[in-house]
């Protein structure tokens, strides 16, 4: 079993501050306002409202507080929700492109060729996952993908984490090889038990600069 990471691994760690914030930034106003009486908007128009302990939903209050977090990088679920409404409709329209590193594509495909079964794990939510993968500028790639977890399943850098993906999955997590920029993450995944593998590619700059004493690869074809 392969389990990704994405930025950085599979796709430039540029593509999300770069491009995906950026787009959902410029549109937010626009969306939340036009969309304000649809149910999933006005969802998450009364979630901002009960994270300011407001009285009633607004929607010019939601979008002013939505800005602010975006420009936070705030971690908050009515943002990530309403920023994944915003990627669907560019991926959808062909304003999107997910860029995917040429050797991760074809690594997705030897794989399944192969039988091994690749999933993702990111920071990104499934549904942005799903969205980067499917509207690629590689083509569909969902196809080779057998599944996907987010931080649901808990926090990146937390051995824990790992664990449960492997009872997830129920595979003993030394049958998972775990492939990641992040040294926080390889060890983590070590941690738990998983064989923990960092990408090191070049022009990619990692989040974090700290030692690895375990295998690293610069491309998915060095595997």
């Amino acid at each position: 079993i392969a389990l990704l990471d994405v930025e950085g691994t599979t796709t430039p760690i540029a593509f999300v501050k770069e491009t995906l914030f950026p787009f959902a930034r410029e549109r937010m106003a626009k969306f939340v306002t036009e969309h304000a009486d649809e149910p999933a908007v006005a969802a998450e128009i009364a979630a901002v409202a009960k994270e300011l302990g407001a009285a009633r939903p607004d929607a010019a209050a939601a979008v002013h507080t939505l800005l602010a977090w975006s420009d936070a990088d705030k971690k908050v679920t009515p943002l990530k929700s309403l920023q994944g409404m915003i990627w669907k409709q560019g991926y959808e329209s062909g304003a999107l492109k997910g860029p995917v590193f040429n050797d991760a594509m074809w690594a997705l495909k030897r794989w399944r060729d192969r039988g091994v079964a690749t999933y993702i794990y990111s920071s990104g939510s499934v549904t942005a996952q799903k969205l980067l993968f499917r509207y690629s500028d590689q083509g569909d790639l969902l196809p080779y993908i057998v599944g996907h977890f987010d931080t649901l399943v808990g926090p990146k850098l937390e051995a824990r984490s790992y664990a449960a993906i492997a009872a997830a999955l129920g595979k003993p997590p030394s049958s998972i090889a775990f492939l990641s920029d992040h040294v926080g993450e390889t060890r983590a995944a070590a941690a738990a038990g998983m064989a923990a593998v960092r990408v090191l590619r070049s022009g990619e700059v990692p989040p974090v600069l700290e030692a690895w004493s375990g295998p690293t690869v610069a491309t998915f074809d060095a595997l």
